[in-house]
């Protein structure tokens, strides 16, 4: 009767581990999800479509973070920075990349400017203050976006020559807010 009982308790480990292991997140999201039904939002910022792909807070994600952004021309990024790594994969559209690579002075300085287009990519270092914008007048630009150490703290600029000090963290981030807010799933 013991051995009965230990292969059904065997047997209720191994069916609730694959039950969890189909699902990708504490709020009970399905492995595999279509993109265009995922929750987007602009977060009050005009111009911009964000979509989290995969996240820590939302998909529990401990490594890395994907995002699919898409800026209506003319829109952009603030100037800011964060400890993380970023890579973006730029599926449509084109753009500009405004990158100051001077994390070791008091300012980022003034940025190098990078086109960026259709079927490109380009990473950002840790603490790199970098800004994007949309600077094609006639379309979207739509980028996927991979970050390390989610969830991100952002520090932001009000312009390229205020100090270090002076930019202001945000955290959590405007989409990983909600999620913060969001009442576990049993209390749902």
């Amino acid at each position: 009767m013991v051995g009965i009982s230990i292969i059904f308790l065997i047997l209720s480990i191994l069916l609730s581990a694959t039950a969890e292991a189909s699902q990708c997140s504490a709020i009970g999201l399905p492995l595999v999800r279509k993109i265009n039904e995922l929750p987007q939002d602009n977060y009050g910022r005009e111009g911009l479509s964000h979509i989290t792909v995969a996240g820590s807070l939302m998909h529990g994600m401990k490594e890395v973070e994907v995002w699919l952004q898409t800026f209506s021309p003319g829109s952009h990024t603030p100037i800011h920075r964060h400890s993380c790594e970023e890579v973006f994969v730029v599926l449509k559209g084109s753009g500009t990349l405004y990158l100051a690579s001077s994390s070791h002075e008091k300012h980022p300085g003034k940025p190098q400017e990078y086109p960026i287009v259709s079927n490109s990519i380009f990473h950002i270092p840790v603490n790199d203050v970098h800004q994007v914008w949309n600077t094609n007048e006639n379309e979207d630009l739509q980028m996927l976006v991979i970050i390390s150490r989610p969830p991100v703290k952002v520090f932001i600029y009000e312009d390229w020559h205020m100090p270090h000090t002076a930019s202001k963290l945000k955290f959590p981030y405007y989409w990983d807010e909600q999620c913060l807010q969001t009442p576990p799933k049993d209390e749902l």
